[in-house]
């Protein structure tokens, strides 16, 4: 039996009223493989309709990466040979695991202790509870790699609200487009996160929800005292990225009265790929006016769907997790001479895949 434990991605389980999912696929840093996706969701499934289920509980143990984020080499490799059925069928599978989380009826309480980047977020921020550490980073590092930041983010991130009171539309453009690593100050402002609790306390605490639900976090959540980021520079981020085309943004990021905040934004954007930032950009303007969680997901499927058929994607898969070479040839290789048209196209006669 604990060979089986071993080998099993996520252990899901069920302790007196609580749903557990474990994280366990560790040697791949809990990247998000189908058969994750097929586990989790046959999980909640049962459990949203089991009476003796009270709430689900998502951790993972001893880990630096809470989740790496999905297992998306194995796309680009079916991809490579022009197969994208597979590719195709994990992310609408997974897709459709991150609006199961979003609706669950009951609370669902993540832990996350370490690092959640791209799919990781849609496992551990769509739920009612998002427990963060001084440990916890979250980012989307899409961009460098060719692809559309998802799961709902483009979506999510643009309409939560924070400390602010009010949602920080741009808060997605900045976060995607540039791969910022979201510090615990910067999630528990924007409202990616909803309470923190010391990392000393993190095992008492997700013991203590289990046992007697999520009521048990006042009991372990304190004040985060590091100053976000987000906070500190937001009306440039809302100015910058308040914009809806990138040639707009392009002109905004030159403009920042603030060279150091400008020249930031340039390194954190030096690898990405400039099909990518054209792309995503549509994706985050068209979602701004989305309606639903469900349509923006469906936006996100259809451009990654482009995405996915274009040798950039290929290529900066390569660079970035194959050879490692961090020296990706895209093409076209400014940003500028990218046509946004195709992915206008694609959103405005959308298709509902998810």
């Amino acid at each position: 039996m604990e060979n089986v434990a071993q080998n099993t991605p996520v252990l899901a389980h069920v302790e007196g009223s609580a749903g557990i999912l474990e994280l366990n696929r560790t040697r791949q840093l809990n990247a998000i493989s189908g058969e994750m996706v097929d586990i989790i969701s046959e999980a909640l499934h049962q459990w949203a309709d089991d009476d003796a289920i009270t709430h689900v509980v998502l951790f993972t143990k001893g880990m630096k990466v809470f989740c790496a984020g999905g297992d998306i080499r194995a796309v680009r490799d079916d991809a490579a040979e022009g197969k994208h059925e597979r590719g195709d069928h994990y992310l609408t599978r997974e897709y459709r695991l991150n609006l199961q989380i979003a609706d669950f009826p009951k609370p669902y309480v993540s832990f996350i202790d370490g690092s959640v980047l791209g799919g990781g977020i849609g496992l551990a921020m769509l739920g009612s509870h998002r427990v963060v550490t001084e440990n916890s980073l979250a980012a989307m590092p899409e961009m460098a790699i060719g692809w559309v930041p998802d799961v709902g983010t483009t979506y999510f991130m643009a309409h939560m609200v924070g400390e602010l009171g009010r949602p920080i539309p741009a808060l997605a453009s900045f976060v995607g487009l540039t791969s910022y690593p979201m510090s615990p100050a910067d999630m528990l402002f924007t409202g990616l996160a909803t309470h923190f609790v010391p990392s000393i306390a993190l095992d008492k605490a997700i013991d203590a929800v289990i046992q007697e639900g999520p009521v048990a976090l006042e009991r372990f959540a304190t004040d985060f005292a590091q100053e976000s980021h987000v906070r500190k520079y937001l009306p440039l981020i809302e100015d910058i990225f308040g914009r809806e085309t990138w040639p707009e943004i392009d002109a905004a990021i030159g403009g920042a009265p603030d060279a150091a905040f400008r020249e930031s934004i340039r390194d954190l954007m030096h690898a990405a790929s400039p099909t990518a930032i054209v792309a995503a950009t549509e994706t985050y303007a068209a979602n701004r006016k989305a309606q639903s969680l469900q349509e923006g997901i469906n936006n996100e499927y259809l451009i990654g769907e482009l995405l996915r058929r274009d040798p950039n994607f290929h290529e900066g898969v390569r660079a970035v997790l194959i050879d490692k070479d961090a020296k990706p040839a895209f093409t076209p290789a400014n940003a500028l001479e990218v046509d946004p048209e195709p992915y206008r196209a694609a959103i405005a006669n959308a298709r509902q895949i998810v």
